[in-house]
Formats: C-alpha cells, structure tokens, sequence
C-alpha cells in the first residue's frame, strides 16, 4: 500500500493568508518593474504606463502617445514600456 506524504493533502488551506500571499506576489511585481527606471522621471512614466494597462479610468483616459508626450518619450517607448509590463506582470488586456 502507497502512503502519501504530501503536506498538500495533510494541511488544509487558509484562503485568507493565501489571497495575501498572492497579492503580495502581484503587488512586488509592480513595484520592482517600476523600480527598474533609470530614474525618478522614468519610474513616473512606468508608474503611469501601469496604471493604463491596468485602470486607464484613474489618468483620465489618457493614451500612450499623450503618456509619451508628456514624459519626453516617443510612442514607441512608451508602446515597448507597456508591452513589458504586460510580459513581466502576465496581465493581459
């Protein structure tokens, strides 16, 4: 007869600690992708590129291009700094 050992099937799990875990996993992500700008000025157009992926409600609706604009970026930086966002964070629109 085959026992199994695994504390998968020995423990139950706590829903609430694991909702933290996983949205302490999320949280991290975005913070250290948007940690990865060169400087302050950059990390504020990451900051921002995140909340149009994510809300585009909470920056007025604002587009990439105008996103690019006003940070000094041209539209295909900011179109790249949302494509990795999207790879790095696994959020699809």
């Amino acid at each position: 007869m085959k026992t199994n050992n695994n504390l998968f099937f020995a423990e139950p799990v706590d829903a609430r600690q694991e909702a933290r875990f996983l949205t302490l996993e999320v949280v991290s992500r975005l913070l250290i992708w948007m940690a990865e700008g060169a400087s302050l000025e950059e990390r504020g157009v990451r900051a921002t590129v995140a909340l149009y992926c994510i809300r585009p409600d909470l920056i007025g609706e604002t587009t990439l291009e105008e996103i690019g604009h006003a940070g000094g970026r041209s539209r295909q930086a900011v179109h790249q700094l949302a494509e990795s966002f999207r790879e790095t964070t696994g959020f699809a629109p």
